[in-house]
């Protein structure tokens, strides 16, 4: 089995959402796609143009040499090096020569795919219209706080184009409008389908599911050691922490989930790889793991969270907290510092209740704030465990820092999550469905690579 089409099978789909959403996210955090029209044109003139012509004398100085022709079209040095320029500032990154040469490479077959996937739109008689392109480029433009015409200022200033931005906006238009007349219509889920993942998903109650993200990247017999090397290299940038790990999965990643991060959704580990699987049962939440050899390539994989299947999970209860916060003076010594945090220690533990606080805050110099809305899973992960085992009223033990002073969270209420419920059989049958466009998808843009003539330069 392909690992790509495997895993596409069994993660969450995100196809068919609206083009400016997903243009707004391919913007905000990877780089914008960039291809430029078909070059080809009809001979209507009377002059006999040749259709692939070439000029020779002075260039005009923005357009330079073909990086690669794919079918007649051309994608040219500049369409990369504007998506290279892109995914550096879309990233806060400083690309070293080496990080720019990877980049350039993942950035050209992206292109590739990109001009494959409009040629075909137009074999299909999809037609984008100029208006259309236009509104999706100005709904962009808003969400960055920007007017349409400092967002083509902006694109210009950080070495991209309008003209790019509106052929990523065409080539998602197209492409999400043909897999609609072309694949949506001949895709079926029957009813005893739909009942027997029902029948699972009830038996598998109480085990084990990960939310895992994954950057996968492709490799062959021929150049396996480099990119087992290139992912050792790109993991351990990734724990650096400098950026969150959905921008690598966006920059580098050649699986379908690239546009969503390298979200897998919530998956069984009996539904992975083997190989993945393994690694997925020895982690901890937060953690990488790899590069992990599977079919077709390696994976980096990063598990963000961790369930039962149709169980409650207690930290999803919400919590009604008071948190005291005592500051610390400028110039504030280690010892001094020391000193206050262990008094406002035994100040916490003196508490009866949450009805004591303003009181006892005062008491110590401290600020109360209260948050009647925080789920357990969105504190720190130290603080997690301790405020499972906090009974109400009783406070944790003081955290922080000398600059930042020291705090203290005192539970005053819970509501536990209620059980978990089985998805409904239209929601089943849905993602089912979506789950084959995008499955179907993938296989058709393998033929389109396979039947492509592409000549590079």
């Amino acid at each position: 089995m392909k690992h790509d089409v495997g895993l596409k099978t069994r993660v969450k789909t995100r196809a068919g959402k609206l083009v400016g959403a997903a243009v707004l996210a391919a913007l905000a955090t990877t780089a914008i796609a960039q291809t430029v029209p078909d070059q080809s044109v009809p001979d209507n003139t009377g002059l006999d143009i040749p259709a692939n012509l070439q000029i020779f004398g002075k260039l005009d100085p923005n357009v330079r040499k073909p990086t690669a022709i794919v079918n007649d079209s051309v994608i040219t040095g500049t369409d990369v090096d504007q998506r290279v320029a892109l995914v550096a500032v879309a990233n806060n990154a400083k690309l070293s020569p080496e990080d720019r040469d990877r980049v350039k490479l993942q950035v050209l077959r992206q292109l590739i795919d990109e001009t494959l996937q409009i040629q075909e739109a137009k074999t299909a008689e999809v037609v984008i219209t100029p208006a259309e392109i236009t509104q999706s480029f100005d709904a962009v433009s808003k969400k960055f706080n920007r007017t349409p015409t400092a967002m083509r200022a902006f694109l210009r200033e950080e070495g991209s184009s309008e003209r790019s931005l509106k052929r990523q906006i065409e080539g998602e238009l197209a492409w999400q409008r043909y897999l609609r007349k072309r694949v949506e219509p001949f895709v079926n889920v029957g009813d005893e389908e739909v009942k027997g993942i029902l029948d699972r998903l009830q038996a598998a109650k109480g085990t084990d599911e990960f939310n895992l993200h994954e950057i996968f990247l492709r490799s062959d017999a021929a150049n396996g050691q480099q990119v087992f090397s290139n992912a050792r290299a790109l993991l351990g940038e990734i724990q650096k922490g400098q950026q969150p790990f959905e921008g690598f999965a966006r920059q580098y990643s050649d699986a379908s989930t690239k546009g969503v991060g390298g979200d897998l959704g919530w998956v069984r580990a009996s539904t992975l790889p083997p190989e993945l699987a393994q690694a997925v049962n020895s982690m901890q939440v937060g953690q990488v793991a790899g590069p992990i050899e599977v079919a077709g390539g390696y994976s980096i994989i990063y598990l963000t969270d961790k369930r039962q299947v149709l169980t409650a999970d207690p930290r999803d209860a919400r919590l009604s907290l008071k948190q005291l916060t005592l500051r610390f003076p400028p110039n504030t010594n280690a010892a001094q510092a020391t000193a206050r945090a262990t008094a406002f220690g035994e100040a916490t533990k003196a508490l009866r209740g949450c009805g004591t606080v303003e009181k006892v805050a005062a008491s110590i110099g401290a600020d109360v704030v209260d948050n009647d809305t925080v789920r357990v899973r969105d504190l720190p992960p130290q603080l997690q465990e301790i405020m499972l085992r906090l009974q109400v009223g009783e406070s944790t033990p003081p955290f922080g820092s000398a600059e930042q002073g020291v705090r203290a969270l005192v539970l005053c209420g819970r509501d536990d999550a209620a059980a978990g419920s089985l998805p409904s059989s239209d929601q089943i049958q849905g993602q089912l469905e979506q789950q084959r466009v995008n499955l179907r998808a993938q296989q058709k843009l393998r033929d389109l690579r396979r039947d492509a003539v592409v000549e590079y330069r």
